[in-house]
């Protein structure tokens, strides 16, 4: 920001013209913070001008900490007490699961049983996190699955894991305090910045729960702390450069940023944040041609490259090799095969390298994290209602599949004449093993159900475009097939590893397309899930002219009862460190930019700067967490940022019109110089997300707004504390001013927190005081969650069996606003209310009593002897009643009806729990209606729950979302 200054000296240099002395005069003797403005004058005018340039600012003063008072260290310390209060007050509250806690307390359960995943967010504050659970007793059983799941009865030390990021929070008072002292800022002004953090209700509420943005700002509060020091170093000139406390801040520097890239990805920006105003050093030391040799400029580049790249690096690189030491249990299928191998039981044994007919094989999408070829006994809903084939992330029977020719071979031994084939798909395991080349028509047959892979001019079950074709499993045991059975075997040789497997097919090295012979399209599949009935799992389609990467396998195992035991085996090639960082930073990636889904909750960046919505984080028992920032301060943070926008047009027109203001003042220099690096450091955590397209939220903005608050502060500093306006007015000698002005602010800031604390911490609150504060209609919390009074707060009575709201679609979980994602109809959820019943009543002193009756066809109550003896004989279904029942005090029962029905023996309405509905045919004894179209080798009901078991094997991308960077 102070790049315009820097040119307007530089081209005065050699002139050496005497600058007018009219604001020097009013410099304090502490004013003045870092420049990279060289030192083309002196600050005071009755000395003789330089008569050399170098690269010491103009004005600039020794900030260290080290010349800190006592009390600035005393003042440092009350705060940082104030700080710990607000944000541990009621850390246990909620005692359940809030927002985001479902993803990055899921995480630290991965970390603790060692379980592989794949996240986009650097390991850093999981690993922290998981760190403070671990210390606090957590054993990592307990799943963090749903939003309102409850903490306390599993015993889940989830108050150390809060801790954490509550900590972090804290620690960014003392870290902003210092931050502005070693920019040159009265003591007040640095008083100012902290407080305001301290009472800022989006970083207090942000700060409470086990998230990852509180880490990630207290890093990037280090990196400005460090930077500025190093820069306030810098400034002082050449004397100081190269000296410990310059090594010191320089170093620091490096490791935050490394921290702060491997918490979150956002860290980049602070990196590029880093990186501009270093360029800027290194171009203004250029310009001391007396100082600066070219060897020590060198040095000064080099250090540099040390410290704020080298170092980064490293300490992200180290981060993920401690991610990799912690989990070597196998976990989500997104990384590859040889990732993957990597991980304990996922090693795979030497196979065979050569295939050939009657191989069975288990093949691989080369694409799409690598699935393999699956089919199962389940028929597709729609189309032609054959067997499904999909693509399934876990080893499995059920995706082996045996390599046929297109023709049988020929029983020698049993007709001379050539005239007789071997029948069946074991026709092979007796003949020479004939690899198979590149070109051969081969058709799959799965050998768990003794169908074969086939495909048809039929639209697919979930991408109905006509360049798909279904894939399906067709046929029976002892069905020789027909020609849409057939396939051929393209070798893709510039994906393929080594000459061999370039001609034909070798285990793992060849990568091959499998052409269908009789439509011309090529085996596919992408990253479209089928619904229930197909498990979630990958569709498998034919596509022509479908894209090379999607279009890609590869062969994983490989068995032929008649290879030669002393043929050549493969293994997928150990990736090593590097294979596997790069791997995941490539995935991390691909999955961040994949997050362009629409959410409940997100909000685009120019809404964050007016606060125009924020985050439902959790509601239940008619208390809410909102995620939404102070108003007060949000808003004059964005007025400070502006203010210095507007100054910095206004400078620039002045400098074209060769208004020498930089070359005048020192003060000018230094406002523009000083909050130009705040705004910067603004600018480069805001407008970057303005190009991207995935899901965005308000708590994207923090490190941003971080950055304001020191503009705040630096603003606040100036105008009472250096700024001397024409008519030599000043409050530089008023400091009862500046002080009395800190003061109101900050308690009008205070009254602010306090008015929407309900929100931060999920405390009580009534309809009246919600609607008084909602400034904005874009605001969308419910007022309507909270109760009429107080006082019907402690009427209340709880209800444990609540789960809290249920998360939306999405990397975020959401509480009571916004489209839920489609579910089951559940008749639990169709409560009616009874008409006429006072409402006062349902929502006071409600509890909710469930359980469960059994009764047979005609509505008679069974008991549990006739209950155990019908189990086997007879199928039962499930129905819901739901009822309200009134008690007076005295326990006396004064009203109980059905809700919406007209009592037992209506219906639905009126038949509760459990019903036996007859006798079933097979257990009876009876005769089975038809015979099963589907192959008697299958046991359909252990696939079945086979399939339904792979929601806790598999695993997906859990990201900011999820989320985010």
């Amino acid at each position: 920001m102070a790049t315009t200054a820097a040119q307007r000296q530089a081209s005065q240099r050699r002139g050496n013209s005497t600058p007018s002395s009219s604001s020097d005069d009013t410099l304090s003797s502490q004013s003045d913070g870092p420049s990279t403005t060289p030192n083309m004058t002196q600050s005071d005018p009755s000395k003789p001008p330089h008569s050399s340039y170098d690269y010491t600012s103009a004005g600039i003063t020794d900030n260290s900490l080290l010349n800190l008072t006592t009390p600035d260290w005393e003042i440092l310390a009350a705060l940082t007490l104030v700080a710990l209060v607000v944000r541990l007050f009621r850390i246990s509250q909620p005692t359940s699961v809030v927002f985001d806690e479902v993803h990055f307390g899921g995480f630290a359960s991965k970390y603790i049983k060692g379980k592989f995943f794949m996240d986009v967010h650097p390991p850093l504050a999981k690993m922290l996190i998981t760190l403070a659970g671990w210390l606090g007793g957590f054993d990592g059983e307990f799943d963090f699955k749903d939003i309102g799941k409850d903490y306390l009865e599993p015993g889940v030390p989830y108050m150390a894991m809060r801790l954490l990021p509550a900590i972090c929070g804290v620690l960014t008072i003392p870290t902003i305090f210092l931050t502005l002292k070693a920019a040159g800022c009265k003591t007040t002004s640095a008083a100012l910045g902290a407080g305001l953090v301290i009472f800022e209700n989006g970083l207090v509420a942000q700060s409470r729960l086990i998230l990852l943005d509180s880490p990630l700002i207290i890093c990037t509060a280090l990196t400005a702390l460090s930077w500025i020091s190093f820069t306030n170093q810098h400034e002082l000139g050449p004397a100081n450069a190269f000296q410990p406390a310059w090594w010191f801040w320089l170093a620091a520097t490096g490791t935050s940023l490394g921290a702060t890239v491997s918490m979150k990805w956002v860290g980049l920006f602070t990196i590029a944040w880093v990186g501009s105003l270093t360029a800027l050093q290194l171009w203004v030391l250029l310009g001391d041609n007396k100082n600066v040799t070219p060897r020590i400029w060198f040095k000064h580049l080099f250090a540099r490259v040390f410290c704020l790249i080298v170092i980064p690096i490293t300490f992200y690189m180290a981060m993920f090799a401690i991610h990799f030491i912690c989990l070597v249990n196998p976990g989500d299928g997104f990384m590859s095969s040889e990732f993957q191998s990597t991980l304990n039981s996922k090693g795979m044994a030497d196979v065979p390298a050569d295939i050939a007919f009657g191989s069975r094989v288990s093949l691989r999408h080369h694409n799409t994290q690598g699935g393999y070829l699956h089919s199962h006994s389940h028929m597709y809903p729609t189309g032609s209602k054959q067997q499904q084939i999909t693509l399934y992330p876990h080893k499995d029977e059920n995706n082996v599949f045996l390599l046929e020719n297109q023709t049988q071979p020929i029983n020698w031994a049993v007709d001379p004449t050539g005239n007789t084939s071997i029948p069946g798909p074991l026709a092979w395991d007796h003949e020479k093993p004939e690899f198979i080349e590149d070109g051969s028509l081969v058709r799959l047959y799965h050998v768990i159900t003794d169908r074969r892979l086939h495909s048809h001019d039929v639209r697919p079950p979930m991408t109905e475009a006509d360049w798909q074709n279904e894939v399906s499993a067709y046929g029976y045991e002892g069905f020789e097939g027909d020609a849409n059975d057939l396939f051929r075997v393209d070798i893709i040789k510039s994906m393929s590893d080594g000459a061999a497997a370039k001609s034909r097919l070798r285990t793992i090295q060849t990568k091959f397309k499998l052409v269908h012979i009789m439509t011309g399209c090529v085996l596919f599949s992408h990253k479209v899930k089928l619904p229930d009935w197909g498990f979630e799992q990958q569709e498998v389609t034919c596509a022509r002219g479908g894209t090379l990467p999607n279009s890609v396998w590869y062969v994983e195992s490989n068995e032929h009862p008649n290879m030669a035991a002393d043929a050549e085996k493969v293994n997928y090639r150990n990736p090593g460190f590097f294979g596997k960082f790069w791997e995941l930073q490539r995935v991390m990636w691909t999955t961040n930019a994949g997050l362009v889904e629409s959410h409940a909750w997100d909000s685009r960046p120019p809404s964050w700067p007016v606060l125009r919505r924020g985050i439902n984080f959790w509601g239940k028992d008619n208390r809410q967490i909102y995620l939404i920032g102070n108003p007060l301060i949000w808003w004059a943070s964005t007025a400070a940022v502006a203010l210095y926008v507007a100054f910095k047009g206004l400078a620039v027109l002045r400098w074209q019109r060769s208004c020498e203001d930089y070359s005048k003042s020192v003060v000018f220099k230094r406002f523009d110089y000083e909050i130009g690096v705040s705004v910067l450091g603004w600018a480069f955590h805001y407008f970057p997300f303005y190009l991207m397209q995935r899901q965005l939220f308000l708590h994207h903005y923090f490190p941003a707004l971080y950055f304001a608050i020191l503009a705040i502060a630096q603003t606040f500093d100036f105008a009472t504390s250096r700024i001397v306006l024409p008519g030599n007015f000043t409050l530089k000698d008023k400091p009862l001013i500046g002080r009395t002005g800190a003061v109101l602010f900050l308690a009008a800031s205070i009254v602010v927190f306090t008015l929407y604390a309900p929100l931060t911490y999920g405390n009580t609150w009534t309809k009246t005081d919600c609607n008084r504060v909602k400034l904005l209609e874009s605001w969308d919390w419910d007022c309507n969650t909270f109760l009429d009074s107080y006082a019907d707060y402690s009427l209340a009575v709880p209800n444990p069996a609540s789960g809290g709201p249920a998360a939306t679609a999405g990397s975020h979980g959401a509480a009571l606003q916004g489209p839920a994602p489609p579910v089951a109809e559940d008749p639990k959820q169709d409560v009616l209310v009874t008409p006429g019943l006072p409402q006062q009543v349902l929502q006071q002193g409600a509890v909710t009593e469930e359980k469960v009756e059994y009764r047979d066809e005609e509505g008679n109550l069974l008991d549990e002897e006739q209950v155990k003896a019908l189990q086997g004989k007879v199928s039962f279904t499930t129905r819901y009643e739901t009822r309200t029942r009134l008690v007076d005090a005295a326990g006396k029962e004064i009203y109980n009806e059905v809700v919406g029905g007209g009592g037992e023996g209506e219906g639905g309405a009126g038949v509760a729990g459990t019903m036996a509905e007859g006798p079933d045919p097979v257990t009876s004894g009876g005769q089975s209606g038809e015979a099963s179209a589907q192959p008697p080798r299958v046991d359909v009901e252990a696939d079945l729950a086979k399939e339904e078991s792979v929601e806790g094997a598999s695993a997906t991308a859990e990201p900011e979302g999820r989320d985010e960077l």
